[in-house]
């Protein structure tokens, strides 16, 4: 069985450790080293998220060389507060929000995919406070403080074959990486050995998937899906496995070749968790009770024959709440309700997210959940969001696995612990801001979603379109179903989702209908458009306050209290001449959409 031990700094040579000091940086010819901005520029691999600790600088960085790794007789370290202060002062912009961090990443390379039992050892003078350690692909493994004196803990860590985010084929993982983020991260001692235990396997959606992060990081302004954070609420008892990634459904989860590798490596004794519908109910074909219901319950019978054991995770519920009378706006109650049939009749293991989640954001409201959900995104969450979630579904392990009769069900109850505490988000949750000297800087993933998806800007913009352009800027989502409350628009049309989630939400006001006839395909006049862009904008944030303006006399009656927000809010000059009658083109849409940044 394998086993490695590393100890770093200025201390003493010994026959049973490698030494590491802080200018030695990971290259597959060594196979150990830290991984900093240099040879992350160097060596592509290191690039992709998936194959290494998921963390990598703001772009505005990427050319620069922040990480200052230092060394002492208790091990190597980087003086995060110091780094960034010194950016601070180079920029001569204070950082905004959260306090954000530098992070140590170590890595190493392992024999064999499999499972590896991981103890850090941090030896440090002063106790050190809000101390996160993550593994592989930015799972956590540790929170809370340190004391000062030595510290040691120990995690299990599966390493695991990939296909990572814009990659079609499996990439090859024999690499394990270890992240501390502190104000003064420190790394002492690292002990690698290769260990025998259960796996949890993962499979499902941007809700669940292995996020990467950003640094200076922050938890409040960094995707997350729940999946993980599950490992902090197990014990060594388990290692996870998540093959979740954004975009899935329970159809291109298979497709895609995602299946194959958790086919391939899962062993009896196993388990495999699946959480999906946020992408299932965009599709036609992947109804609740069409193909959801038959991919779950053929994942089920596969995983059984492979002798391991299926669980189901009711879908994450999103921060979406109805613009017309401010309810709940609950899309997913089918899909999740079609989970607990599943498991009633094949008699399968079901941890109810949907439910408890759900009863979360109604606790706290629309205001009140955003903290936990990244900035201005009402599905995914942040860190803070991610851990609450993982919660949630280890105590829904512990209840509905107790409850089996099952002895391996029973095993992974009694995997689950408590996490490390409560983790609350601040008061300050802002996306870092591109400082002033950087402005020549380009973000290499930048470009806008709905300018992408449009091929001619030039073309007269319809109902349709314009509303599939409201909701994506209000952050909505077409629906799966359709009610019939236009006698113009029929289920089976494309556009269906996009008017039901628009009436749903209070966007379409009815003085745009007429005997019960939308016409999605009428040319949008800008008086029309800003009627709708309204309607969105209100479901999101509070409209301000009613005031005469210029266009009182040139739009109609019903339109008035729109126009005069669309004019407070700057989509319309305030000089009256905009042309509110006039037929606007699909690239008109998409600037105004832009200039509203709900």
């Amino acid at each position: 069985m394998f086993h490695s031990r590393f100890v770093f700094g200025t201390v003493e040579r010994s026959s049973d450790s490698t030494c590491v000091a802080a200018g030695e940086l990971y290259c597959p010819d060594k196979g150990y080293g830290f991984v900093t901005e240099q040879n992350r520029r160097e060596q592509e691999q290191l690039r992709i998220p998936e194959l290494n600790s998921a963390f990598d600088t703001v772009y505005w960085y990427q050319d620069e060389d922040i990480s200052e790794l230092q060394e002492d007789a208790e091990g190597v370290f980087l003086d995060s507060d110091a780094i960034i202060a010194g950016l601070a002062e180079k920029t001569g912009e204070p950082a905004q929000g959260e306090h954000r961090r530098i992070p140590l990443s170590f890595k190493t390379d392992v024999p064999r995919q499999g499972n590896y039992k991981v103890t850090i050892t941090i030896c440090s003078a002063k106790p050190m406070k809000d101390v996160l350690i993550y593994t592989g692909r930015r799972r956590l493994g540790f929170r809370g403080d340190i004391p000062a004196g030595t510290f040691t803990h120990t995690m299990v860590v599966n390493v695991c074959d990939i296909i990572p985010r814009g990659h079609t084929e499996v990439f090859e993982d024999k690499t394990l990486d270890i992240t501390v983020v502190a104000d003064q991260p420190r790394i002492s001692g690292i002990e690698v050995e290769e260990t025998k235990c259960p796996t949890v396997y993962i499979a499902g959606d941007s809700t669940v998937t292995d996020q990467s992060a950003d640094y200076p990081y922050a938890p409040g302004t960094s995707y997350s899906g729940w999946g993980q954070m599950i490992s902090a609420y197990f014990n060594d008892g388990v290692a996870v496995s998540n093959h979740a990634h954004s975009g899935l459904t329970t159809e291109s989860f298979r497709k895609e070749g995602h299946y194959a590798i958790v086919e391939r490596y899962v062993k009896p004794g196993d388990y495999i968790f699946y959480q999906f519908a946020h992408n299932d109910q965009k599709l036609d074909e992947l109804k609740a009770r069409g193909g959801y219901y038959a991919n779950l319950t053929r994942y089920v019978t596969e995983c059984r024959d492979k002798g391991a054991y299926p669980l189901l995770v009711t879908p994450l519920a999103r921060n979406t709440w109805k613009g017309n009378d401010g309810s709940y706006n609950d899309l997913l109650a089918e899909y999740a309700e079609v989970c607990r049939e599943i498991g009633e009749t094949m008699e399968v293991p079901v941890l109810d997210l949907h439910g408890l989640s759900m009863e979360f954001v109604v606790e706290h409201g629309l205001e009140g959940s955003k903290p936990y959900y990244f900035p201005s995104d009402y599905t995914h969450s942040n860190d803070y969001g991610a851990y609450y979630m993982a919660g949630l579904v280890a105590g829904e392990i512990a209840r509905a696995c107790a409850a089996c009769q099952d002895p391996v069900y029973r095993f992974l109850a009694e995997c689950v612990t408590e996490g490390f505490g409560a983790w609350e988000p601040g008061e300050d949750i802002v996306p870092p801001v591109k400082p002033a000297i950087y402005d020549n800087v380009a973000n290499p993933m930048e470009g806008n979603a709905l300018l992408s998806e449009i091929e001619d800007l030039q073309e007269k913009a319809d109902r349709v379109s314009v509303l599939d352009m409201i909701i994506k800027t209000a952050r909505f989502f077409p629906t799966n179903v359709y009610n019939d409350m236009f006698r113009d628009v029929v289920g089976h049309e494309w556009f269906a989702g996009t008017v039901e989630c628009a009436y749903q939400n209070g966007m379409i006001d009815g003085n745009l209908v007429e005997e019960q006839c939308f016409y999605p395909e009428r040319e949008v006049t800008l008086e029309e458009f800003l009627v709708f862009a309204m309607n969105g904008y209100k479901s999101r944030k509070t409209l301000p306050e009613e005031k005469a303006c210029v266009y009182d006399g040139s739009c109609r009656d019903f339109a008035r209290p729109f126009v005069r927000a669309a004019c407070a809010i700057g989509l319309i000059p305030p000089d009256g001449s905009a042309g509110l009658g006039r037929v606007i083109t699909r690239g008109e849409a998409v600037e105004l959409c832009r200039k509203m940044k709900i």
